[in-house]
């Protein structure tokens, strides 16, 4: 094989083993990482189906979970509290994954799908749908999935100069951002009452009413996703520069758009689901990578840190105040925190 096709790394590193479709060697201390954060999540997520008026132990959950007797408490755990607790497994899995294919299309922390506005714009579609064309939630999800792809192409549209660079993809979906949020005010504020109180709502991202109608379609919709891990390869030639990227006989803006029309594609499953939940896309790639310790941005644990904190802030989100609060208000609260932390870390390397 040439060198001018061969994508595999030149020396992969000792202590790695091969994961074909994610990109090819991954280090063992990155896949411990995933395993030992996998089985946290899970753990939780046993602990999560026994919470509530029905409070359950985990032998319980897990007797209900294969019961075959049709008892309340298989309902209870089956019917009532597995799809929450499975959306939010999966919905920021995807959201992380989202994250971290942003991130090293444009080398920076702050390239995720929220910050670059495909998040805002999949909102946009949604109330679009709901306060102009008085459509229902079905095509308030389909609305958010057209709003998030078309926000996509307007972004990277206007930021392609001979090329993309991840800085001025940045700036543009900021700038993005902003207008798509004061659309949003503006059909918000014009909106009858009701519709405009339930898409607020809506809009603060919850999972709180998840059911299997509306997951069971996200989990499809994700699963025709999944061929875009074909392209991860392609992705970790990129994070080495398109020159060198392109000597190994890598496709730099058909692999890059690919990949874009990928992790726009997650977010906005999700984001028709449940609504827009900032601030996971943007974390979870970081953290996962300091955890595991590598010089990009790990999908494995990436998808991993993700399931887990999104479970996690839903459940501080049900147990903490008298009150269910929507998800993404959790997720904006300790978003904020990382992001500032994040902030001060960069501003203090830089003096």
């Amino acid at each position: 094989m040439s060198a001018a096709t061969d994508t595999r790394p030149a020396n992969p590193r000792a202590g790695s083993v091969p994961v074909p479709l994610l990109g090819g060697w991954a280090p063992v201390r990155g896949l411990l990482v995933a395993s030992i954060v996998v089985v946290a999540a899970l753990v939780l997520a046993v602990v999560a189906l026994g919470l509530g008026d029905l409070p359950l132990s985990p032998a319980e959950v897990v007797e209900a979970l294969f019961a075959t007797d049709g008892s309340f408490t298989s309902t209870v755990v089956r019917d009532w509290r597995l799809p929450r607790v499975l959306g939010a497994l999966i919905f920021g899995a995807a959201l992380a994954v989202s994250g971290a294919v942003f991130q090293s299309l444009t080398r920076n922390p702050l390239g995720s799908p929220d910050v670059i506005g495909f998040a805002t714009g999949a909102y946009t579609g949604a109330l679009i749908a709901l306060t102009v064309v008085g459509a229902g939630a079905i095509s308030a999800s389909a609305g958010a999935l057209a709003g998030g792809l078309l926000t996509a192409v307007v972004v990277y549209l206007l930021a392609y100069r001979r090329g993309m660079q991840g800085f001025r993809l940045i700036i543009v979906g900021i700038a993005v951002t902003a207008m798509l949020h004061a659309a949003n005010l503006f059909l918000l504020l014009r909106a009858q009452e009701d519709v405009a109180m339930a898409a607020a709502i809506w809009g603060a991202g919850s999972i709180s009413l998840l059911g299997w109608p509306t997951l069971v379609p996200a989990m499809v919709g994700l699963l025709l996703c999944s061929p875009g891990l074909l392209l991860i390869p392609g992705l970790r030639q990129l994070e080495l520069g398109d020159d060198s990227a392109a000597a190994h006989g890598v496709s730099v803006e058909r692999v890059r758009i690919g990949l874009v029309l990928f992790a726009v594609a997650l977010v906005a499953i999700v984001t028709a689901s449940t609504g827009p939940i900032a601030f996971v896309a943007l974390a979870a790639p970081q953290v996962a990578r300091r955890l595991a310790g590598s010089a990009g941005i790990p999908l494995i644990s990436s998808a991993a840190v993700g399931a887990l904190v999104l479970l996690s802030a839903d459940l501080i989100a049900q147990q903490t105040l008298p009150v269910d609060l929507p998800v993404g208000i959790v997720t904006v609260v300790l978003g904020g925190a990382y992001l500032l932390t994040l902030l001060v870390r960069e501003a203090r390397s830089r003096s």
